[in-house]
């Protein structure tokens, strides 16, 4: 019975997995007449495919972000939008395969369904795996081995078309020159201790004409004064107590967590065969190319072979010759569960034991700031109740835990409640007679709120900002005596004078690169130094400042290093894969154009208001 129910659990990881992790699956079925959202010549873009594709782009933006998104926040941002696309373009490509004739036979599909992990059992690939996995995700066997077939299909036809790419020499070395010119500079800051004499006390007129002239610098924007009502966890932790047998089951429950063995920061290339993985490890081994070529030459990032922190039982079979390196290294070729593989480890991570009593007040913390999200949770419901009888703000927080308050709220308030982005978009968005709405914070607090007034935008007083006005015009004053001296040594520059003879604090930098950044410049400094010729010199001035440069030398990049090699290599690849994936673009756009693309917005109405 235990071997039952353990089989039983572990075919339900697999096809948990198989359900979230795999493009073309989805446990989602919309059922009726209207079976498609979109047709594209002679293919249909079924409404289950589009579900799984607008849930795919949810799960993959949240990755992301780290947060998790409703099906109304991603529309706002357009995923449902690029979702629909995606499939628009690969249909367009699937239907001119069809057109063109081409087709996968049947072993080609067999292999590459016999070769999926998700439909391995203990003894290789199990039948009775594959049909249960894919009913349960709403598939049927036929539907999706001609799935299969036809990305496979139009997998050839992409790979025709965007195969053979090569980036032509000059447009590699203009790109290598580019990035890995350098530049050699001497420059001083200038600042106020660098004048001859002070700048001179403002008269009240001076003031007063720099203020008229710089009134939107002294203007109050549009000021809401909003009342609310808000409670966060932080503010519920202290009446709240956590028992010692709580904090040890948060303790068990996150053991991993605490109690980590030796890891190793690993990527992994795969390879189809064991040919290709040794004769990529050749190049590697003979400095044709380094890790990073290999990836790219693959179409790949650097996020997708990226493994982690990765432990022994992570590793498999390659796990000996890994922990074996004891400096970063590249080892291969290895076998791994998907193919012949090369690894590149980055780091070593030595075990990490945290005992109970180190974190057991961190995690009662964390306990009772649980505990306070949940009864915020469970309030929600008699706030909403509050709110929908006509109880200000002042009465919800009497009757519940929250407090109560008033900002002056505008677009430069950051204080308070209004360091919330929830509190601040809401605030934006909120008229006077609104109906107030309870609003989730992102630590687990909620809110409320009521405008009640709105003052326009307004110039501040004079005599209220009189040191503000006398500061700015101070500032602004400096830096025009900052810049017209620096001009004047400029001028003496060109003419002959040495920078060395200059009573500045002068600063050379050598072999400044274009990503490069010097301390105490403004933001285009470098910008402006590489848009300098040998031997010019050039003033800049902000923030009272002014800054003397002039350009010392242009230094050509040296190609002939086997590191700069690698570099132009790797450029070679990186250009290749982004002109392969433009050429297939252009020619899907063009497909688009010539082929009859019909939407079928009702039927994506109707699958967009079931998904959460």
């Amino acid at each position: 019975m235990a071997k039952k129910s353990a089989g039983n659990a572990a075919l339900w990881v697999i096809i948990l997995l198989l359900v979230v992790g795999l493009a073309g699956f989805g446990a989602t079925s919309f059922g009726g007449a209207v079976r498609s959202v979109a047709t594209v010549g002679d293919v249909e873009v079924g409404t289950n495919e589009y579900a799984r594709a607008v849930e795919a782009q949810v799960r993959n933006f949240s990755r992301l972000t780290g947060q998790p998104m409703t099906f109304q926040q991603a529309r706002s941002v357009g995923l449902d939008r690029a979702a629909l696309s995606q499939l628009i373009s690969a249909a367009a490509l699937e239907n001119e395969a069809i057109q063109l004739g081409i087709s996968a036979g049947d072993e080609v599909v067999s292999e590459e369904i016999l070769s999926r992990p998700e439909f391995q059992g203990a003894g290789g690939f199990d039948r009775g795996l594959y049909e249960d996995g894919l009913r349960r995700a709403g598939l049927d066997v036929r539907g999706f081995e001609a799935q299969i077939r036809s990305d496979i299909a139009s997998g050839l036809l992409r790979s025709a078309i965007g195969s053979g790419v090569r980036t032509p020499d000059i447009y590699v070395d203009t790109l290598f020159d580019y990035v890995r010119e350098a530049r050699d500079i001497t420059w001083a800051r200038l600042t106020a201790a660098d004048l001859t004499e002070p700048v001179p006390e403002p008269t009240e007129a001076e003031l007063t004409a720099y203020y008229e002239a710089n009134t939107d610098a002294f203007t109050r924007p549009e000021t809401k004064t909003i009342r609310y009502a808000w409670v966060t966890p932080d503010m519920l932790v202290d009446r709240i107590e956590v028992d010692e047998a709580q904090v040890q089951a948060l303790y068990d429950q996150r053991i991993d967590e605490f109690v980590q063995p030796e890891r190793r920061l690993v990527e992994r290339l795969v390879f189809a065969t064991e040919a290709e993985a040794q004769a990529a490890m050749e190049r590697l081994d003979s400095g044709e190319a380094d890790f990073d070529a290999l990836v790219a030459d693959r179409g790949l990032t650097l996020a997708d072979v990226d493994l982690g922190d990765v432990s022994r039982d992570d590793l498999g079979a390659a796990a000996d010759e890994i922990f074996a390196l004891s400096e970063p290294g590249v080892v291969g070729p290895l076998r791994s569960d998907l193919g012949p593989a090369i690894y590149r480890m980055n780091g070593i991570l030595a075990a990490q034991e945290t005992a109970f009593e180190d974190v057991r007040d961190e995690l009662a913390a964390e306990a009772a700031a649980d505990r306070a999200r949940r009864l915020i949770l469970d309030a929600v419901p008699q706030i909403e109740d509050l709110l929908a009888g006509g109880a200000d703000m002042d009465l919800v927080a009497e009757r519940t835990d929250m407090e109560a308050g008033t900002i002056e709220w505008n677009v430069d308030s950051f204080d308070g409640i209004a360091a919330y982005d929830a509190f601040r978009n809401a605030a934006g968005a909120a008229q006077p007679g609104d109906f107030p709405e309870v609003i989730e914070l992102d630590d687990g607090g909620v809110f409320a709120l009521s405008v009640e007034e709105i003052a326009p935008p307004a110039a501040l007083p004079f005599d209220e900002v009189r040191d503000e006005v006398a500061a700015a015009w101070e500032q602004a004053e400096t830096e025009k005596a900052l810049a017209d001296r620096a001009e004047a040594l400029a001028a003496d520059i060109r003419n002959g004078r040495e920078m060395a003879g200059l009573r500045l604090d002068l600063q050379t930098e050598r072999g400044l690169t274009r990503d490069g950044f010097l301390d105490g410049t403004p933001p285009d400094f470098l910008e402006t130094v590489f848009q300098m010729d040998e031997d010019e010199v050039r003033v800049m001035s902000a923030d009272g400042q002014a800054w003397l440069v002039r350009l010392d030398a242009i230094r050509a990049p040296d190609a002939t290093t086997p590191e700069a090699q690698a570099v132009r290599n790797r450029f070679a690849s990186e250009t290749a894969v982004e002109l392969s994936t433009a050429l297939i673009q252009s020619y899907t756009q063009s497909l688009l154009n010539e082929t009859g693309v019909e939407i079928n917005q009702t039927a994506i109405n109707a699958v967009n208001a079931q998904l959460p």
